[in-house]
């Protein structure tokens, strides 16, 4: 045997060692990450929920003092987001997105972190407490990606491509674990995550997502979000229910994606100075806000609003107040534009709710009350975030409507349709050019929705 052929058994042996040890750790990231992401989740979902139940006994007791506690605790949590932890503020999503879209291969430690996670949880949980209009999923979507994130460097996940991969299984395992949807999830990896990216359906994202869905439901059992429903709709008999819903959503929707817009993104001058230079004024004053509409409410758009969309998806006939839809629609809003974070699909869906009772109410006879919610539920998602295969899946995931599935195909492909010529660009992906370096930045936002 030519002495160039040999080699040592020793330097064999500490190949076998140290290419073993690589392909572990990318093993790890694919299997613990996503372990990690479906505890985090469930903790994320319970924590909120005493987070809310906190807020509850604040406002049963002194409801008044919403009207101190919430400008103080809206500029706090701002000033502390701005502080301590750049890269937490709003919903999580756009972040994630900036990741995604960044082709460059080095970590991106400024968006997914550690301590992004840390303090994401810590200032969501806050905001709940003080009752701002958010929820938890834009902010476990950042999560998830986060911890999936905390692996790139090791083994042999050192390439852009795999960097992206990561972020975006994380992402999506956020999104199954926050709400026990593992389907949305991951749906709305293959259609608002990678609209710049071709999405490999047997990538180990499917793993990802299924593995930490099986976490939420070992734990917390296989339930819907916000219960089930016996309603059922018949696409070719209802098709004037769908094209008022559809419209009513995507009108709506895209108007609050607009508005959003207009101020995070392109402000006008006078706006956007007075924003830099008064940050936390303008989250005080977005505090206020809330308040101002929880006490016209009686706390109804605090938080997630999950017992009044609840409460609306079970009854028979009109059971909010007229103008909640409207009330919790601006709560969202000043909850979002203040730079606090905090998700968007909970209070969204409750919007939509809420002008889905107002639908009822106005064409009463146009279809069953229960059905008109869930369309203009699946309607304004569609509107706000321009996914409407995300929007479909995720409501029906969360109310148990399978039965009303080709309603809600339409509908949401419908208010999409609207939401387009309201405002082009989609939401989530015109907030990510925020987090975008100046020199990678395009342009322009191109549409592919």
């Amino acid at each position: 045997m030519p002495f160039s052929h040999f080699e040592p058994p020793h330097l064999t042996k500490r190949v076998i060692v140290k290419k073993t040890s690589r392909y572990w750790k990318r093993t790890c990231a694919w299997i613990l990450a996503p372990v990690l992401i479906g505890l985090v989740g469930v903790g994320m979902a319970q924590a909120s929920d005493y987070a809310f139940e906190i807020n509850t006994w604040i406002v049963n007791r002194i409801p008044w003092a919403s009207i101190l506690y919430m400008p103080a605790g809206f500029a706090l949590i701002a000033y502390i987001a701005r502080r301590f932890f750049p890269g937490t503020q709003g919903s999580g999503i756009p972040q994630t997105i900036a990741v995604i879209d960044d082709p460059d291969h080095k970590k991106k430690s400024n968006l997914l972190s550690v301590k992004i996670l840390v303090g994401k949880i810590a200032m969501l949980l806050g905001g709940l407490t003080i009752g701002a209009s958010i929820g938890r999923e834009g902010p476990t979507v950042q999560v998830g990606a986060s911890i999936m994130h905390a692996f790139y460097g090791y083994g042999t996940l050192r390439t852009a491509a795999q960097r992206r991969m990561l972020a975006l299984s994380g992402g999506a395992a956020g999104i199954a674990a926050a709400f026990n949807t593992p389907l949305a999830g991951i749906m709305f990896a293959m259609e608002e995550l990678t609209k710049k990216y071709i999405f490999n359906a047997h990538s180990s994202t499917l793993l990802t997502v299924i593995l930490s869905g099986l976490i939420s439901m070992a734990l917390v059992g296989n339930y819907t979000y916000f219960g089930y429903t016996n309603e059922s709709l018949s696409l070719l008999t209802n098709i004037p229910a769908i094209l008022v819903c559809g419209i009513a959503g995507g009108l709506t929707g895209g108007l609050f994606s607009l508005i959003v817009q207009k101020i995070s993104v392109t402000p006008p001058p006078k706006i956007r100075k007075a924003i830099q230079e008064h940050p936390l004024i303008f989250a005080a004053i977005c505090g206020l806000v809330v308040a101002i509409l929880g006490l016209l409410t009686d706390g109804l758009v605090y938080g997630t609003s999950y017992q009044p969309t609840r409460m609306t998806l079970e009854s028979d006939s009109t059971c909010l107040v007229w103008y909640y839809g409207a009330a919790k629609f601006i709560a969202t809003l000043v909850s979002t534009l203040s730079g606090i974070p905090g998700g968007l699909f909970a209070p969204t869906l409750s919007v939509g709710a809420g002008i889905g009772d107002n639908v009822y109410a106005l064409f009463p006879n146009l279809a069953p009350h229960g059905a008109i919610i869930i369309l203009v539920m699946s309607a304004y998602l569609s509107g706000v975030t321009r996914s409407p295969l995300t929007s479909f899946i995720i409501t029906m995931e969360m109310t148990g409507s399978h039965q009303m599935l080709l309603a809600l195909m339409a509908v949401s492909l419908l208010a999409t349709l609207v939401s387009r010529y309201v405002t082009p660009v989609p939401l989530y992906h015109a907030l990510s050019q925020k987090f975008i370096a100046p020199q990678e930045s395009p342009t322009t936002v191109h549409s592919k929705s």
